[in-house]
C-alpha cells in the first residue's frame, strides 16, 4: 500500500502509481460512459449537421480515443487530462456560476451538465501536478 504514495522514477517518470491508476480511472470512465453518449449519437444521427453541433460531438468523440490511449499510456496523455481541466472549468465559470448567483443552478438550467462539470474535481485530484510544471511550464 505504501508503495502507492512513492514516486516510480522506472516506470511512470517519477509519478506515484496512485496518481497513475487515478487517470487510468477517468480515462477509462471516459472511454466507457462518455463514449457510449457520444459514440451512439454520431452514429444514429440521421439529419443533416448543424456545424457547431457537428464541431462539438467532433470533440467529444475525439476525447473518448484519446481516453483509450491514456489508459495504456497514461504518462503521455496527460495534456489530454489538462484540456478536461481546463474546458470544464470555464464551462462552470461561464454556465454554472452565474446560475448559482442568481440562486437557478439545477439539472434543468444546465440541461443536465452539471454533474458531469463538477467531476473535473477527478482529474484535478489525479493530475500530478508536480510532473505537470517540471514537464510543460519549465520544460524540464
Amino acid at each position: 500500500m505504501k508503495k502507492l504514495f512513492e514516486q516510480n522514477h522506472e516506470r511512470f517518470d517519477g509519478i506515484r502509481p496512485i496518481n497513475i491508476y487515478g487517470m487510468r480511472f477517468i480515462y477509462f470512465l471516459m472511454a466507457t460512459f462518455l463514449a457510449m453518449d457520444v459514440w451512439t449519437h454520431i452514429i444514429t444521427y440521421d439529419q443533416r449537421w448543424d456545424s457547431s453541433d457537428a464541431m462539438n460531438w467532433s470533440v467529444w468523440g475525439a476525447f473518448t480515443i484519446f481516453a483509450v490511449v491514456g489508459i495504456f499510456h497514461t504518462v503521455k496523455m496527460i495534456p489530454i487530462m489538462l484540456l478536461e481541466i481546463v474546458y470544464k472549468t470555464i464551462w462552470l465559470i461561464l454556465v454554472a456560476l452565474p446560475l448559482f448567483l442568481d440562486g437557478n443552478l439545477s439539472s434543468d438550467t444546465t440541461d443536465g451538465m452539471i454533474f458531469p462539470f463538477l467531476l473535473v474535481i477527478l482529474p484535478v485530484i489525479f493530475v500530478p501536478w508536480g510532473y505537470v510544471v517540471n514537464k510543460y511550464i519549465k520544460c524540464e
